[in-house]
């Protein structure tokens, strides 16, 4: 994929840029089960905890940065098309929401937090 060697912006929430190389950008690894990621970190950028459900890196995953420079990481997915679902996304996300109270307990938090929360999402 052509300019992969370039930094991204990360000029984001959470200070990070995932660029992926998948079978839907690079044809040709139709069949290998294989793609790539380049990840931009920004000074304390973070990749948020997620997972890849059609590959068998299938764990919750939790990446920053803590350096006083920007830096970048490369990993390789056991999969053509793996996927990424975040988790804050999935949970205070949701549509239709998940309620509150149930979340409370789950999360030992007040609800108002939890509505605070899903009101960011």
């Amino acid at each position: 994929m052509a300019g992969l060697q370039n930094a991204r912006p990360v000029a984001n929430v959470v200070g990070s840029n995932v660029t992926a190389v998948n079978v839907n950008n690079l044809p040709g690894l139709n069949t290998l089960g294989i793609s790539l990621v380049r990840i931009d970190y920004g000074v304390n950028g973070q990749n948020p905890p997620h997972t890849h459900p059609r590959a068998t890196e299938g764990l919750i995953h939790f990446q920053f940065n803590v350096g006083r420079f920007p830096a970048v990481a490369f990993a390789a997915l056991s999969s053509q098309n793996p996927g990424v679902v975040t988790i804050a996304n999935s949970v205070f996300g949701s549509n239709p929401a998940i309620d509150p109270n149930v979340l409370a307990r789950a999360f030992q938090l007040d609800p108002k937090v939890i509505m605070d929360l899903q009101a960011k999402f």
